[in-house]
């Protein structure tokens, strides 16, 4: 009730709906959205438009004018020109002329110049009377700019109002438009997974009733779980499922995907977000520190731990932290515990080590380029002191890369998590994905990896929404509809 309330008692917004209107319809794929999502209200005024185009003056200029130049004689002579323009062609080629392609082609190119010249007599006289040409998108946002007609036409119109409502604010719009995208991702990812499993040489039901199985038992465990339709048939019912948020059961146990999920997601997640904040609180500052102290023993210094960070594999790793801070020192605990805060530490350490060397390297080489631009040197040059231009001017133009890397890498982080949950024994997502692989599981392991696959879409819609708070060029792009 909020919405029909701003739309009908603010002006503003009708007319801004109105304009909105016009812009979208000049594009063909919102031209047909809008006429589907509000197809009963267009519908109806398309009849009146209908009725109201019979008595516009455009319809009598149109008569009068298309009379006028057939009185003329202005078709038959356009007709004489183009003939004799087509005997004069093939008798300078020397070919033959063919009498039923050249009255074709004739009569094509007359009625083509004869519109033309029709509609530029309209406009003519049109531009002479000051009048303008009803089209029903016209017509439509005259009513848009009615306060009654909105409120009439509010329910059903709800769907097409709404996603003019989305597109009236360009910020709105923006985030809109990668969520939309990130559907078209997470379809295609979908697909793609189950395409693979499909083609997987693995047969779940030999894998789990072992060899002693029967032909008979096989048979029963393939239509029990629906393996003995086509391949479109249990592609439909998987993304069926995922659309409906209903993953199904998993083909070892009678446990629901949704329900283990849930309960090992966030864990694999918690470990993921702690690893970045590490990196951004240490990779950071070092990549600023090491660009503005360049060549020297720090930067050295720090360049040379990060890449000892990217050279250390993730096992590895752990186990050395296992056997020193847990078996040596007792400090930390050597597997994870949801009862004990502490036992999360070194997991986040052995998951954020590569993530925070990336970044710091990252950090360092966007913050290279950017201090030896042109604009920082006239902002030194103005007499701005080394730290109002580095803050200022050069940090915030040196994020959009650290973004993306961060972006990219946290990914990476979430499906590549399995390592080290096997090395601490954390009953995360990853090591779930991995154990039901090799049944192959398939409603778990889509299951899972559509999970990942929503969070990586919505975390490339916060970094695109990152992009424009720290370039003012994507905000401008964004005002534009």
């Amino acid at each position: 009730m909020g919405l029909i309330k701003e739309l009908s008692f603010n002006p503003g917004i009708s007319n801004h709906l109105s304009f909105v209107f016009g812009k979208l319809m000049k594009r063909v794929p919102f031209k047909y959205l809008l006429i589907i999502l509000g197809f009963p209200l267009h519908f109806i005024t398309f009849l009146y438009y209908q009725l109201k185009k019979k008595n516009d003056t455009y319809s009598i200029i149109y008569e009068k004018m298309n009379a006028s130049l057939k009185s003329s004689g202005l078709k038959e002579e356009l007709k004489r020109e183009f003939t004799d323009q087509y005997v004069r062609k093939y008798a300078f080629f020397r070919e033959k002329v063919n009498e039923q392609e050249m009255e074709r082609e004739v009569e094509k190119l007359t009625e083509e110049r004869y519109s033309k010249i029709l509609s530029e007599k309209i406009e003519e006289q049109y531009e002479q009377d000051g009048l303008k040409k009803l089209t029903y998108v016209s017509y439509f946002q005259s009513l848009l700019n009615q306060k009654s007609f909105l409120v009439v036409s509010f329910i059903p119109g709800i769907l097409m109002y709404l996603l003019l409502v989305l597109y009236s604010n360009p910020f709105v719009k923006f985030i809109f438009e990668r969520l939309i995208m990130s559907i078209f991702v997470i379809a295609g990812v979908s697909i793609l997974v189950f395409t693979i499993l499909y083609l997987s040489p693995f047969d779940p039901a030999a894998n789990l009733l072992g060899e002693a199985a029967t032909k008979e038992q096989i048979a029963a465990f393939n239509r029990m779980h629906g393996l003995d339709q086509t391949y479109l048939a249990q592609l439909w019912d998987a993304l069926k499922g995922i659309a409906m948020f209903d993953l199904g059961a998993s083909f070892t146990g009678n446990e629901e995907v949704a329900t283990s999920i849930a309960n090992k997601f966030p864990i694999t997640l918690t470990i993921a977000i702690f690893s970045l904040l590490m990196a951004i609180v240490i990779a950071i500052p070092v990549g600023i520190i090491s660009a503005t102290r360049q060549n020297t023993f720090l930067d050295y210094s720090f360049m040379f731990i990060a890449l000892i960070g990217l050279s250390i594999p993730n096992f590895w790793q752990g186990l050395v932290f296992i056997l020193n801070f847990s078996i040596k020192l007792q400090w930390l605990p050597a597997t994870y515990n949801p009862q004990n805060l502490l036992s999360i530490i070194m997991p986040v350490i052995v998951l954020g080590t590569g993530l925070t060397a990336s970044v710091a390297r990252m950090t360092r080489s966007a913050m290279l380029e950017i201090i030896n631009e042109d604009y920082i040197i006239t902002a030194k040059a103005k007499g701005l002191n080394e730290r109002q231009v580095l803050w200022k001017h050069a940090v915030g133009n040196a994020m959009i890369p650290i973004i993306t890397v961060i972006g990219l890498l946290f990914g990476g982080m979430l499906g590549g998590a399995a390592v080290t949950e096997k090395v601490f024994n954390i009953s995360g997502l990853g090591s779930y994905i991995v154990d039901k692989q090799f049944v192959p599981d398939i409603p778990a392991i889509m299951g899972g990896v559509i999970y990942i696959a929503i969070t990586i879409s919505l975390v490339n819609v916060l970094i695109d929404i990152l992009y424009a708070f720290f370039d003012p060029r994507i905000r401008s792009k964004m005002k534009q509809l």
